[in-house]
C-alpha cells in the first residue's frame, strides 16, 4: 500500500480530485479558501465582541478549521511516514538559475539558503521571511481571499473579481522572480 501512496501520481489525479471537492462545497453552498480560517480562529477565540469584523456565526464554517487541522496532521503523516528523502526534483536550468543567485539545489524540500535555521536566524533572512508573511497576510486581506480560495473557488463559481486577483497574483509572482529575487540575492 505504501509503495502506491508514495508513487508520482498522474498530473491529472489532482485536478480531479480538485474539481471533485469543489463539485459538494457548490453543492453544499460552501466556498473554499485557507485565509478565511484566521477570520473563523478570531471569532471564535471571542474577537467579535471587540471588532464588527469577527462577529459572525464562525460554526457555519467549523468544517473549514477541520479541514485546515487535517491539512496539518496530513502534511506532518506524509513527511514523517510517507516520504522518500530525496530532494525535491527541479529542472537543470531553475538549478542554475538559483546558483547564480548563491542558493544550491534543494537537499530536501526548499533551499536550505532560503528556509534552514542558519538563514531564519540571520537579519536578511529573517526579515525577508517576516516581510513575505506581512505581504501575504495583508495582500490575501486586500484581495478578499488568499490564492487558494480565488483561483479554485472563486474562479469556480466564475467571479470576476477572483479572475483579477489571480491575474494579480501571478503578475506578482512573475515580478518576485525575475526582478525583485535576483535583487535581494
Amino acid at each position: 500500500m505504501r509503495e502506491i501512496i508514495t508513487q508520482t501520481w498522474a498530473w491529472w489525479f489532482s485536478g480531479a480530485m480538485i474539481a471533485s471537492i469543489m463539485f459538494f462545497l457548490l453543492y453544499f453552498g460552501q466556498s473554499f479558501g485557507f485565509s478565511s480560517n484566521l477570520r473563523t480562529i478570531c471569532a471564535a477565540a471571542g474577537l467579535g465582541k471587540k471588532t464588527k469584523f469577527f462577529d459572525f456565526n464562525w460554526k457555519a464554517q467549523i468544517w473549514n478549521i477541520v479541514f485546515l487541522i487535517g491539512s496539518i496532521i496530513g502534511g506532518y503523516i506524509a513527511s514523517q511516514f510517507l516520504s522518500s528523502g530525496q530532494p525535491v526534483e527541479i529542472s537543470a536550468a531553475t538549478i542554475n538559475d538559483l546558483s547564480k543567485m548563491g542558493i544550491a539545489a534543494p537537499a530536501s524540500l526548499q533551499p536550505q539558503e532560503l528556509f534552514g535555521w542558519d538563514a531564519v536566524f540571520s537579519l536578511k533572512g529573517f526579515l525577508i521571511l517576516a516581510f513575505g508573511g506581512l505581504m501575504v497576510g495583508f495582500g490575501s486581506r486586500y484581495a478578499g481571499g488568499c490564492t487558494s480560495g480565488h483561483a479554485i473557488s472563486g474562479l469556480s463559481n466564475l467571479q470576476l473579481p477572483s479572475l483579477i486577483a489571480v491575474i494579480g497574483f501571478f503578475i506578482g509572482g512573475l515580478a518576485m522572480t525575475y526582478l525583485i529575487m535576483p535583487l535581494i540575492f
